[in-house]
């Protein structure tokens, strides 16, 4: 994948790299690939069910930690530090870490590299976007390459041993997974200094961490509303997309965790794969054989409209639903009234790791993780966030209207 180039002309040099290991996959001749897919469900190959019917049996996740659940609620009603208009710059209570030892001092431009997990969805593509504009706004760099692991953690695990060797000054790692890429992003820490973002792994190594307030906040705030808008005993379907990824997994642990405390009750938790027809189909299965659902809650909103789709194909009205802010979803909701809330997690923050890396490498302190607000779109603030001339799966919270080529480049109309 090759990165935009840049505004004023300067030389920036991009470069799309394969390795063995990733041909070898593409031909089909590395047949597996890992997953952290919890043990007693099968691996979330084609179809990310956990089971056949794509139940997860609503077993509590493996990735919840009060702690940390108890951490994200409290950061989310904390007021953030830094510019009011630029939230991808901003931060919750930072604790910030010395860089002097990455400070970049050899003479030319910086060579900027990100091992990303793939562009699968719109999220993710909207992001890509926002991270090749940021990397414009920066005469210093010179050179960004950028590998896509297609989804796949034996790809990605080539990427970044690759990456490694290829004379980066830094290196941006959003994970395919967690656990499974962990023992690759520490092999690079050692080599380069290394700025993970979007999904976690299980170490501390890289210099900084950056994220929204979270999954747990997320998924909190998403139950919190079905709770308030659904009458007691009303029926619930969960939609999931898959498992072993810790922000989704967190999402719906909280989740979890308000609807225990509620007189709700969960008739379905299903995975999706991110898919809207098989959402469709989950959707239609679950009210012939409930009769009705009273609330739907998702762990993420881009098959949002799918799911109102149903509902109507059904002859059914739309109950409370959580979606994204995604805005086929928005312009749904205004269109056909719903009730709704679009807990987001911020395309923003594709724009921060770029911001991050050149402070490390200009040898200036950086919050060791660095928490992003992470707002949500509400009744009182739709239309705020739908913005005419955007295409569907655009994401509004992308940060992104003060970047060169917008709105052109992220596919709307000027």
């Amino acid at each position: 994948m090759t990165a935009s180039r840049p505004p004023r002309g300067r030389p920036l040099r991009v470069r799309a790299l394969t390795s063995a290991a990733a041909a070898l996959l593409a031909t089909g001749l590395l047949a597996s690939c890992t997953s952290d897919t919890p043990p007693d469900t099968p691996a979330a190959t084609g179809n990310a069910s956990a089971t056949a019917d794509g139940s997860d049996g609503g077993k509590r996740s493996e990735f919840f930690e009060q702690a940390e659940y108890e951490r994200q609620l409290a950061l989310a009603k904390e007021k953030p530090q830094g510019p009011a208009d630029k939230p991808w710059e901003q931060m919750l209570s930072p604790e910030f870490i010395d860089t002097a030892q990455y400070k970049k001092e050899k003479a030319g431009g910086v060579h900027l590299c990100f091992s990303n997990a793939g562009v699968f969805n719109p999220w993710r593509q909207v992001g890509l976007k926002n991270m090749k504009a940021e990397v414009g706004l920066h005469e210093e760099i010179t050179e960004f390459t950028v590998l896509d692991a297609q989804g796949k953690d034996d790809k990605q695990i080539s990427d970044i041993q690759e990456l490694t060797g290829k004379g980066c000054d830094a290196l941006i790692v959003s994970p395919n997974t967690t656990a499974t890429l962990t023992p690759a992003v520490e092999q690079a820490c050692a080599e380069v200094p290394v700025i993970v973002f979007d999904r976690g792994v299980e170490t501390d190594c890289a210099v900084t961490f950056i994220n929204p307030v979270g999954g747990y906040a997320y998924g909190a705030v998403a139950a919190d509303f079905l709770v308030e808008k659904v009458r007691p005993g009303g029926k619930i379907l969960a939609l999931r997309i898959s498992p072993g990824v810790d922000v989704l997994e967190t999402r719906w642990s909280a989740a979890e965790v308000a609807f225990d405390k509620s007189e709700l009750d969960v008739v379905d938790v299903k995975f999706t794969d991110g898919d809207p027809a098989r959402t469709k189909a989950v959707v239609s299965d679950a009210l012939t054989r409930h009769g009705s659902i009273d609330g739907v809650w998702m762990d993420s909103g881009a098959t949002a409209v799918a799911a109102v789709e149903a509902f109507e194909d059904a002859g059914q009205d739309v109950p409370p639903i959580t979606g994204e802010d995604q805005q086929d979803f928005l312009q749904a909701w205004k269109d056909k009234k719903l009730t709704a809330i679009a807990p987001a997690y911020p395309t923003f923050q594709w724009r921060t790791p770029v911001i991050a890396a050149l402070k490390i490498l200009q040898g200036q302190q950086v919050p060791k993780e660095w928490k992003l607000p992470q707002p949500s779109v509400t009744e009182d603030n739709l239309d705020e966030y739908l913005q005419p001339g955007m295409p569907p799966l655009h994401y509004a919270m992308c940060g992104c209207a003060g970047l060169p080529g917008f709105p052109e480049a992220w596919g709307g109309k000027g």
